[in-house]
């Protein structure tokens, strides 16, 4: 069989400290966490050694500097999702806590015993655990839609599911675990007609693809800053400003009050209301530079030479004995789920380390999914931007001698 050419590499592997550092490595693993480009090493240094100071809170120069910085990755990543406004995004740790500030902010104030919250089995456990809370405290019911045996999402059984009672869907942009990426605006258009709010898991999706939130039209969206290129402890929660306004605060401390006294406090206004204490300031400054790498990128490009190299591996694949790919729908994000016919994927991940590939084993925070596929384990190799063909052909020649070996 022929292997797809792939397209050349559109960053150079030198811009990242951490690969130019580890010359032999092959880096298969950006699902979990990408590497970072200097620039994005350079700002939280830069930060750190020339404006260091808290926000919001002093009149000093440092902090004004500071404030300024804070705020203006926080235009940054509005400009990177296409947000009206900066003030419809929330600074978080990353999409985890952004999808437990919606429970417990938005779901608690307006969800009702009997309501129903559909979600999918594609869904990363930070898209289940936080629903499964939240209905404990407060009886809301949670509906789940079935996957069908290539990894794409059952359309038939969604459109089952939805009903007057649904009042969110939450939904991956891409999974984590398999790559299938669901019709989304689909998805939005038919939960808005049952007048279902729809929140969008974008943590696989954002460093693939443009995401633009107008253009979704969903009610929330959410992503991690460490899976596009940046700091890990930031993350973003986008939401529609009427929205935001609608939420009380989740958390309290300092930054996010207007005033407070021992007969009780007011708060300020979104997005301020739901950022209790400092800020990751660092951090917001590392993604800030992240983000403005990657939308100076050709993204097309970038989409072209990652999907290539899926395909290059899938197309070497095929051609090996017992190895089973997971996740064959039409619409993919850039990474590959493997099982083995006569070996733990375990097993395999820890010889393929032993050569310098790291890739990622398990169940990827999707047991509800590796559930409905009837599989306890996955190999997963998933792309990034700065991997290559001769990558994938390293793997594709390594694979047929590991598996030989634990035959």
């Amino acid at each position: 069989m022929t292997i797809p050419q792939g397209i050349p590499c559109p960053v150079e592997r030198a811009n990242f400290p951490l690969l130019a550092c580890n010359p032999g490595l092959v880096y298969f693993d950006n699902a979990a966490t990408t590497q970072k480009p200097a620039c994005v090493l350079d700002a939280e240094r830069v930060y750190y050694e020339t404006t260091n100071a808290n926000v919001h809170r002093a009149a000093h120069r440092l902090a004004v500097a500071a404030t300024d910085a804070f705020e203006g990755a926080r235009t940054t990543v509005a400009r990177f999702l296409n947000a009206a406004s900066a003030d419809e995004i929330v600074f978080t740790r990353g999409a985890t806590e952004a999808i437990n500030l919606v429970a417990q902010s938005w779901g608690r104030t307006h969800l009702r015993p009997g309501d129903e919250i559909l979600l999918t089995e594609l869904e990363h456990h930070a898209n289940i655990v936080p629903w499964q809370l939240l209905a404990q405290q407060t009886g809301v019911v949670i509906r789940a839609v079935r996957v069908l045996a290539d990894g794409a999402l059952d359309l038939v059984h969604f459109h089952e599911l939805l009903s007057p009672r649904t009042r969110l869907v939450g939904c991956t942009l891409a999974s984590n675990a398999i790559g299938t990426m669901p019709p989304v605006a689909q998805i939005v258009a038919a939960a808005h007609a049952q007048d279902a709010m729809v929140l969008l898991d974008a943590a696989q999706a954002v460093a693939h693809q443009v995401v633009d939130v107008q253009m979704l039209g969903a009610d929330f969206c959410v992503f991690s800053g460490h899976k596009v290129y940046g700091p890990t402890g930031i993350g973003a929660l986008w939401a529609r400003g009427e929205i935001l306004a609608s939420m009380p605060p989740w958390q309290g401390g300092g930054e996010m009050i207007d005033q407070v006294s021992f007969a009780g406090s007011t708060f300020a206004s979104a997005p301020a209301r739901f950022e209790a204490g400092t800020p990751p300031i660092a951090q917001a400054v590392g993604l800030a530079a992240a983000l403005d790498w990657l939308m100076a990128l050709d993204r097309t490009a970038i989409a072209l030479h990652e999907n290539g190299l899926r395909e290059r591996l899938e197309a070497g694949l095929r051609s090996i004995p017992g190895v089973q790919i997971f996740g064959s729908g039409s619409a993919k994000a850039p990474l590959t789920a493997l099982a083995f016919a006569r070996a733990h994927p375990f097993d395999v991940a820890q010889f393929l380390d032993a050569r310098d590939i790291a890739v990622r084993v398990g169940s990827h925070c999707a047991q509800p999914l590796l559930a409905a596929l009837g599989v306890p384990a996955l190999l997963r190799v998933s792309f990034a931007a700065y991997n290559t063909p001769d990558e994938v052909d390293q793997f594709l020649a390594a694979l047929p001698e590991i598996l030989e070996l634990l035959a």
